[in-house]
């Protein structure tokens, strides 16, 4: 596809609100657990390895306080799912989760291109996982956004590579993130986690027992869509 036919924007409707389903869970724990299972969606699908979730001390459009309900019930709240939390930023009136699934994110990091572009960027020349998360945590402390952490949301690499300037690949087209290249596996990766939110507001706007929607295991076929 010629670069000039495709600096369009990726064209495709986004997923119901979370906003929009809130209103059916009248408990303040099922209305969070509907919050965090729409927010960590796509990793619960396993199509993702991480996500983020930026918490304001404020109500949201129903009546409730996400950031107050996560120190209430946010951890207790995670710990069946298998998945895990890194606090990568704190402010006395916000919060920046990372909500992954170790494992996942071990088998990502552990790839050699990803190795790779990680120690370009400054990090340890480690496999560890909690020291990798620690580096990308010390940054966000200091107040910068660091490029690569499209890496740790499934991003495809050509494209995180390509907008941190490491990679001469030409930009394509606007998806949910800047795509360089060829743009057809990436658009392919946005569908999919677009995809699973939707599927997510789906069982959300028909469960009476949103907590059970945070159980799921990621199907082995869907585990390594972010993978290059």
């Amino acid at each position: 596809m010629p670069v000039e036919q495709s600096r369009i924007a990726w064209g495709k409707e986004p997923a119901p609100l979370w906003q929009h389903i809130a209103p059916r869970f009248t408990n303040e724990e099922d209305c969070f657990a509907s919050f965090l299972a729409y927010e960590t969606a796509e990793v619960i699908d396993g199509v993702k390895p991480g996500n983020l979730i930026n918490l304001s001390d404020r109500c949201q459009p129903c009546g409730r306080n996400m950031f107050r309900l996560w120190e209430k019930h946010g951890r207790a709240m995670l710990e069946p799912t298998g998945l895990e939390l890194r606090v990568l930023r704190k402010r006395q009136n916000n919060l920046l989760l990372f909500v992954f699934r170790r494992s996942a994110l071990s088998d990502l990091i552990e790839r050699r291109p990803v190795r790779a572009l990680l120690r370009t960027a400054g990090y340890p020349a480690t496999i560890d996982l909690d020291a990798i998360l620690d580096e990308l945590g010390s940054r966000l402390a200091e107040g910068s956004f660091p490029h690569e952490i499209g890496l740790f949301l499934g991003y495809p690499l050509k494209d995180v590579a390509a907008f941190m300037g490491l990679a001469s690949i030409p930009f394509a087209c606007q998806g949910p993130w800047k795509i360089y290249g060829n743009p057809q596996k990436s658009l392919h990766v946005a569908e999919s986690h677009r995809n699973s939110r939707c599927r997510m507001a789906r069982r959300l706007a028909r469960t009476i027992h949103p907590q059970l929607c945070l159980l799921n295991r990621p199907p082995r076929h869907r585990a390594t869509i972010f993978a290059a």
